[in-house]
């Protein structure tokens, strides 16, 4: 892994979204969103980003369902680049197929897989997987178990309350990387950040409203359980998801940005009860320095990465493109942007430190 004092890693994730265009109202189809993914990805290992994630979801608005099959596709046209599930809803999958998914990516790739692992913000799989609500948080616990279980140990023995035992059975193929990382991902939760630190692994924070300063309370949970359960705080791993865009002035960013993100969010919104529409002050809010939202120039973009990880100490940042449908030609833009302008920037001012 990389030198985490001296430097951090910067890459994008996606939900694979295909919401009406706001422009047009016209719905991409599923398969064109995933072939433009592979684009994506090949393109962001080609401009020297370090990770690329998908998250999996189980509703019309997004093609992400299977972030394992689309990781893999782009496994053998790329070199560099991490390819990782941003997340894994692991409470409503079994985690020996997602170990064996994530093995087999990191074969193909040799040895760049990795497995981010949540208990979902997006409830969609319970149901059609036939798992019930009400066992959310121990699903979670229990299949996180079983999965570092199988990372840690080519046989495995194993009980647990919501999935058959396993009794000295071996899981192949192996990872390349041993062992094959996996990250925690939290919305904000503080047993989460606990969680991850008593286990000693790496963390990632979505945070997509408010200011980010105000997850340090989070990272030093974290710190602190990692610290207590004996492990090394120099190695510990902290990534954030964040909502932005990149383009060649602020302006366009800020523009192209706005009216696919406002549509998206205001669907999110009506479901959750926010109650509060997303209007175009509190998106120009959530641009400012201190705010949630990476829209801008390369230069603007990178100040607010570097303040980032001044402020919560990060090891990795996922600039989140696109909340909503944007033109395919604008995501690439944004992905060679970040690559070759703002991850240059941010490298070399944190290798002055």
């Amino acid at each position: 892994m990389t030198d985490h004092a001296r430097t951090m890693e910067i890459g994008i994730s996606t939900f694979l979204e295909t919401t009406p265009d706001p422009a047009t109202g016209e719905i991409m189809s599923h398969a064109e969103r995933l072939r433009n993914a592979v684009e994506e990805i090949v393109l962001a290992d080609q401009v020297g980003l370090d990770v690329y994630g998908i998250g999996e979801h189980h509703r019309p608005d997004y093609a992400g369902s299977a972030p394992a099959t689309v990781l893999a596709a782009a496994a053998g046209m790329t070199k560099h680049i991490r390819l990782t599930s941003a997340v894994t809803v692991l409470s409503s999958d079994d985690p020996v197929r997602v170990y064996q998914q994530f093995a087999t990516i990191d074969g193909i790739s040799n040895g760049r897989a990795e497995i981010m692992a949540g208990r979902g913000s997006f409830i969609e799989s319970f149901p059609l997987f036939g798992y019930d609500l009400n066992d959310y948080d121990e699903l979670f616990e229990e299949k996180l178990e079983l999965l570092l279980a199988i990372r840690d140990s080519e046989k495995v023995n194993w009980r647990g309350g919501h999935r058959p035992a396993i009794h000295n059975l071996g899981v192949y193929p192996r990872a390349v990387q041993n062992p094959l990382p996996v990250w925690i991902a939290s919305g904000g939760n503080p047993e989460s950040a606990i969680r991850a630190g008593m286990l000693g692994l790496p963390i990632a924070f979505a945070i997509i409203g408010g200011m980010p300063e105000k997850f340090a309370p989070l990272v030093e949970l974290y710190k602190q359980a990692a610290v207590r359960a004996g492990h090394d705080p120099r190695k510990l791993q902290i990534a954030t998801h964040s909502h932005g865009f990149v383009a060649d002035t602020t302006e366009a960013a800020a523009e192209s940005f706005y009216l696919p993100t406002q549509a998206q969010m205001n669907v999110i919104g009506r479901e959750r009860g926010w109650g509060q529409p997303y209007d175009r002050a509190t998106y120009d809010a959530a641009r400012s320095l201190r705010g949630a939202l990476y829209v801008g120039d390369p230069e603007y973009v990178a100040e607010k990465i570097l303040l980032l990880r001044q402020n919560l100490g990060v090891t990795r940042f996922f600039l989140h493109v696109n909340v909503g449908t944007m033109p395919h030609r604008e995501v690439l833009r944004a992905i060679e942007l970040l690559g070759t302008r703002v991850a240059p920037i941010v490298r070399k001012e944190l290798a002055k430190a």
